[in-house]
């Protein structure tokens, strides 16, 4: 899994852009780097195997401490402090880096006495030094890498336990020193340390390894290709192997940008070719790639956060995302045909693609890695690993091929690649730590679930409503785990309280918070594709807040049905997949103006048919045999105007 940030490749995942690590001509920052990324990917081997190198196994607290301090130095080293002039004090990078090496490095040393001798509520004078230089360069790093917003909001809640003491009503919270409040931050376990931190270390690393081997050994051409040998020829091709390869790669990476960047110069000049508009082919591709948060077996970071947050297994959240992502990529393959079908769009030549057979011949590593990663992952439930096996598998099957062997070359770029993903997320993850552990701290999350429950009268729409405005506004200034976490801990218990399922709540908070990737203003996913199309940003965005109008939807039917989320009877959930692609066939048709067997359609048409397939969503039988009727008029209303105008025209 690569992160997103910015729009060069596979960098963290946020909502800013231009942040690539400035490493062109730098080569002893580039060596720097590499090593300290090699030293924390290590550290995290060891400690997932539990190999105990050289005698070193680290107890909990002081892994983390450890890989704090590495990839912040790391961060330091490769994001600039301004991205409007990114050479200016550049200076500071080196100090600030060792001050991080410093600083964790010592309360990682000091691990075992933090948790023995309750630091955390009385600590000595060189651990709350460290304790705040610590914080201080933490903020630091997530403003590097997560952008003014989410520093100030990092500061908003991480200072919240200075100022509890006079909040009014459910906002009042236990009160604590400056330094009382330092030594909770670093030296608990609730914030910089917390649940974020630790799914970077025990989960994240290993999926961001897996996606940047596949990365290096060309494993996102052999899935292009196969998009092409299977799609690309059909009527409107180019955009099906857009959305199927972006859905495949997104499936393996978790990210949004890296995706777009790594297939859209491609398939984007291809949409074109065949007659899409630029500006619909980088939405498109946009909204294929948003997808990547969502699709299974490797979703994005949020995934697993979400897992520890509801104490299950990672499978479970795998297993419950499915049907949800595979009817989006659905929708995305109605409309593109159905655009292809209105304006007489045709595929690529066969003899212009790749055929099949020899296609799946040459993809065997990839294909056999995935299964293996699939295998770990959900036969053997070794979550953690299961991405450390997948990436031995395929760096042993393809150096059978020279094209794709990790070479001297691609091996640096692999460990340089790893090394900005793993930091930025360090950096930003470490930052929302105060977030969380300032709400915990003072107790305000609970007081606030209560409250909203309290308010809301049990309405659960309301709820839903309210949450889905605010998961989508904070969506446009942090990045999607922000987002996350921060309404997981304030918004998710409130629902689950009001009886609504557990895992369903908590993926209504993440898809409404990723609506921002697809949305104007700030549409970074669209943006990041108009600037490959050379489209307006502007256009792009409405066109692929247009395409991706189904993820509005879908949340809340799988919220109050949760048959969409593999929660029921095998016949409840087969039901309802195929009540929902009916009703998703509907309202694409509706957007599209184009209804299968009968053509064009007009305005009145277009609106009735998308209704009937909303009503159809309702899991209630009245209104989904509702639906059905008017779907049913709709056709032979139009069936029978045809028949009119060909009599006319004969």
């Amino acid at each position: 899994m690569v992160s997103e940030k910015t729009t060069d490749a596979a960098l963290p995942e946020g909502q800013g852009a231009g942040a690539r690590p400035i490493l062109a001509d730098q080569t002893a920052r580039r060596v720097i780097v590499m090593g300290l990324g090699a030293l924390g990917i290590v550290m995290a081997i060891n400690q997932q195997f539990l190999l105990n190198l050289f005698g070193f196994q680290p107890l909990g607290n002081a892994y983390l401490y450890y890989l704090i301090g590495i990839f912040l130095a790391v961060a330091f080293l490769t994001l600039p402090a301004s991205t409007l002039h990114p050479r200016r004090l550049r200076w500071l990078d080196p100090g600030l880096a060792v001050a991080a090496l410093v600083s964790a490095g010592w309360l990682g040393l000091h691990g075992l006495d933090i948790i023995q001798k309750g630091w955390e509520y009385d600590a000595p004078p060189m651990a709350d030094l460290m304790a705040s230089v610590l914080i201080v360069l933490v903020l630091e790093g997530v403003r590097r890498a997560g952008g003014t917003i989410l520093l100030v909001t990092a500061l908003l809640f991480g200072t919240y336990p200075l100022y509890a003491d006079y909040m009014p009503g459910f906002l009042w919270g236990t009160e604590y020193s400056l330094i009382g409040t330092v030594r909770a931050h670093v030296l608990g376990v609730e914030s910089i340390i917390g649940i974020p931190m630790q799914v970077v270390a025990e989960l994240v690393i290993g999926f961001v390894i897996f996606g940047s081997v596949l990365v290096a050994t060309k494993g996102s051409d052999f899935f292009m290709e196969l998009a092409s040998a299977l799609l690309g020829h059909s009527r409107g091709g180019p955009a099906k192997v857009a959305v199927m390869g972006s859905g495949i790669l997104g499936s393996l990476s978790g990210s949004v940008i890296s995706n777009i960047l790594t297939s859209g110069p491609f398939s984007i000049p291809t949409m074109r070719r065949v007659g899409y508009p630029a500006h619909y082919a980088a939405a498109v591709e946009a909204c294929a790639s948003t997808g990547a948060t969502l699709m299974p077996p490797v979703m994005g970071t949020v995934a697993f956060v979400m897992a520890s947050f509801l104490g299950v297994q990672y499978s479970s959240i795998v297993v419950a995302a499915v049907i949800p992502a595979l009817m989006f990529y659905v929708a995305l393959l109605f409309q593109v045909d159905m655009y292809a079908a209105r304006r007489g769009l045709k595929g690529l030549p066969r003899s212009e693609m790749p055929a099949l057979w020899p296609v799946l011949k040459s993809g065997w590593p990839y294909l056999l890695s995935l299964a293996v990663l699939i295998f770990v992952l959900m036969g053997l439930r070794m979550e953690a690993r299961s991405p450390y096996y997948a990436s031995v598998v395929m760096l042993v099957a393809t150096a059978f091929n020279k094209d794709t062997r990790l070479t001297l070359a691609r091996a640096k770029a692999l460990l340089l690649d790893t090394s900005a993903n793993v930091a930025n997320l360090v950096a930003v993850l470490a930052g929302i730590g105060l977030v969380v552990g300032g709400l915990s701290y003072t107790g305000v999350a609970g007081a606030f679930s209560r409250e909203l429950l309290l308010y809301a009268g049990g309405n659960t729409a309301l709820m839903l409503i309210a949450g889905a405005v605010t998961s989508f506004v904070l969506g446009m200034g942090m990045t999607v785990t922000a987002c996350y976490i921060f309404l997981s801990i304030l918004l998710a218990p409130a629902l689950v309280q009001a009886g609504l399922n557990p895992i369903a709540s908590h993926l209504f908070i993440l898809y409404w918070g990723m609506l921002s990737y697809i949305t104007p203003p700030v549409a970074l996913a669209a943006i990041t594709a108009a600037n490959v199309a050379g489209s307006k940003p502007m256009q792009t965005g409405l066109h692929a807040m247009r395409l991706g109008m189904p993820l509005f939807v879908l949340p809340f039917i799988f919220v109050y049905d949760p048959a969409l989320i593999m929660e029921g009877t095998w016949p409840q959930i087969l039901e309802r997949v195929a009540l929902t692609l009916v009703a998703i066939w509907a309202i694409t048709s509706g957007f599209e103006a184009w209804i299968y067997k009968v053509g064009r359609i007009g305005v009145l048409s277009r609106i009735a048919f998308a209704l009937g397939g909303v009503l159809i969503l309702v899991p209630e039988l009245t209104t989904s045999l509702g639906g059905a009727g008017v779907l049913v008029a709709v056709i032979v209303v139009n069936l029978g105007l045809g028949r009119r105008r060909s009599a006319a025209k004969a």
